[in-house]
């Protein structure tokens, strides 16, 4: 691969996954403007080995994709990105959502996410929580990995971020004896709940399966 398809196949990762110059910088531990030098300007000429190693691991590709020889892991030990999208679920009274393009992606160990979901990686998302109905379990601020794969038939008690009117809501699900009913409930006490919902009345988009927070 020559050093304009290197550049061209890494600014077309980056659009596709809606990225910026400056955060993948930052990844390889460069200045902030060294990978738009890099697309734009062709300084350096090509990539160093360590910062094209990380670039693919980022974007959960093999090295050949950005000019390498191809990975003798057969992908092991590879990051899948995960999209960060442009809207919360609102633990309170419902966000309206968003738009749903992705702010970024966030690369996570494949092994880890496999742990996690046996669904497909490419079904998960991060959206940010917005509220205080499922504190403690959430609060407001915590980034939520959502595997939109595990919903439908595979419905089952948990946790789950919901669309009702328009509404974005992420609430406790448990099943009911009734065929087609659940109760929907906030883990805080001081909000209501929902005890007997019909499920065509509202739209599951995933259940969470993993929250991180920012801790202060």
């Amino acid at each position: 691969m020559s050093a304009i398809d290197q550049r061209r196949a890494l600014e077309r990762l980056i659009q596709e996954r809606h990225e910026d110059y400056a955060g993948l910088s930052r990844l390889v531990g460069r200045n902030a403007a060294y990978i738009q030098q890099f697309i734009k300007r062709g300084t350096p000429r090509r990539l160093s080995e360590d910062d094209r190693r990380t670039l693919a691991n980022y974007f959960g590709v093999d090295e050949s994709v950005l000019g390498g020889p191809p990975s003798p892991r057969k992908g092991k030990d590879r990051l899948i990105p995960v999209p960060r999208l442009d809207f919360g679920a609102s633990a309170g009274p419902g966000a309206v959502a968003g738009d749903e393009s992705p702010l970024s992606h966030i690369g996570f160990d494949e092994k880890w996410l496999r742990q996690l979901s046996r669904g497909r990686p490419d079904r998960l998302s991060l959206i940010r929580v917005q509220g205080d109905s499922m504190a403690t379990t959430l609060i407001d601020g915590d980034d939520i990995l959502v595997d939109a794969g595990d919903a439908g038939d595979q419905l089952r008690d948990g946790i789950y971020v919901l669309r009702h009117e328009d509404a974005l809501l992420v609430k406790r699900v448990a099943l009911s004896p009734i065929a087609g009913h659940a109760a929907i409930r906030s883990d805080n006490p001081a909000y209501p709940d929902w005890p007997d919902v019909a499920l065509k009345t509202i739209t599951v988009i995933g259940r969470v399966v993993w929250a991180g927070r920012k801790v202060s």
